[in-house]
């Protein structure tokens, strides 16, 4: 028997970069036993995440998933399965299934299961070329260039849908790029980042798939899990727009992204040769306006750019150390 007001939780794409960290956090908050993570792939042996139920699952596959919703008696979902904007791009017909598909079997199950809370992120990518670059609004023009973006604008219409004509508690933020020294990235536009921090602390020069000009809003780690946490306990007579919202932290260059690591990493040099993905940069936010998250549940930041630098460079230093 689950005890009384403890929460059974099912974490999508729980192997992913914000996944891993997430099941992580939940798992030390409600207990171990109470977080079922969930992939398409399998935990590898000895992995700290067998330290909690673990299933496979397809979220293409609805009857699996509410199985499995059922038989763990779940009442909260955070969804996170997700196929990432670079990735997408090379087959959108899989990223529209996964996304748009996976997302439609996660608020449906959630729906007629008696799924108290949802959690799905979308992205910076729902904006577009004709979206303001600079302090983009929460409300604004949504005409993205990417299948990535066009799949995260149908989630959040969806989720608005399933709020209004269901009632479904579906929350959610606007994730600008995320860096964490965790599990790595998984094909999105803003890797370089943390690909730049893997290369300076393995003393590597690194060459930039965008230019040393581009900048891009991103977030932190604990930050990103944070906004998550926060989000999803607020209080829901206080929420006006419920999912989508726009989520800062920081916005900097590539190149001021490498003056902050040669500051702790004199050596450290950077290169920059743009592809394809400098396409997709352009199209996204500089800087976001997050004034509905800070006033409606109060989103607030730890991490600017020298305390993430500092941060990520003593977590990549201290994990190669000791491997």
């Amino acid at each position: 028997m689950v005890a009384a007001g403890v929460r059974r939780v099912l974490v999508t794409g729980a192997l992913g970069q914000i996944g891993t960290e997430l099941t992580r956090e939940l798992r030390r908050r409600l207990g171990e036993r109470n977080v079922v993570a969930s992939s398409r792939r399998t935990v590898p042996a000895g992995s700290e995440r067998e330290a909690g139920p673990f299933v496979v699952l397809d979220v293409t596959e609805r009857e699996v998933l509410e199985q499995t919703v059922r038989e763990n008696r779940i009442d909260t979902i955070y969804h996170l399965a997700a196929i990432l904007s670079a990735v997408a791009e090379g087959d959108p017909e899989r990223a529209w299934h996964v996304n748009v598909d996976g997302l439609g079997n996660v608020l449906e199950t959630a729906r007629r299961c008696g799924v108290e809370q949802v959690f799905w992120p979308s992205s910076i990518a729902a904006f577009g070329p004709g979206s303001p670059l600079e302090h983009t609004p929460q409300d604004t023009v949504m005409r993205p260039s990417t299948i990535y973006g066009v799949s995260k604008v149908t989630g959040e219409l969806l989720c608005d849908y399933y709020h209004r004509r269901y009632g479904l508690d579906v929350r959610g933020v606007r994730y600008p790029g995320v860096i964490s020294s965790g599990a790595p990235p998984g094909g999105g536009t803003t890797d370089y980042a943390v690909e730049m921090f893997q290369a300076a602390v393995a003393g590597r020069p690194y060459t930039s798939f965008v230019s040393a000009a581009t900048v891009l809003p991103m977030i932190y780690m604990p930050d990103c899990i944070k906004a998550a946490l926060d989000l999803m306990e607020a209080d829901l007579a206080q929420l006006t727009h419920h999912n989508a919202f726009n989520l800062a932290a920081m916005s900097f260059s590539a190149a001021e992204l490498a003056a902050a690591i040669r500051a702790h990493a004199p050596d450290f040099h950077c290169d920059y040769d743009p592809d394809y993905r400098q396409a997709i940069a352009d199209s996204w936010p500089r800087s976001i306006d997050d004034a509905a998250a800070r006033r409606e549940w109060g989103w607030s930041p730890a991490y600017d750019l020298p305390a993430m630098t500092r941060d990520m460079l003593a977590r990549l230093g201290a994990a190669r150390r000791t491997s």
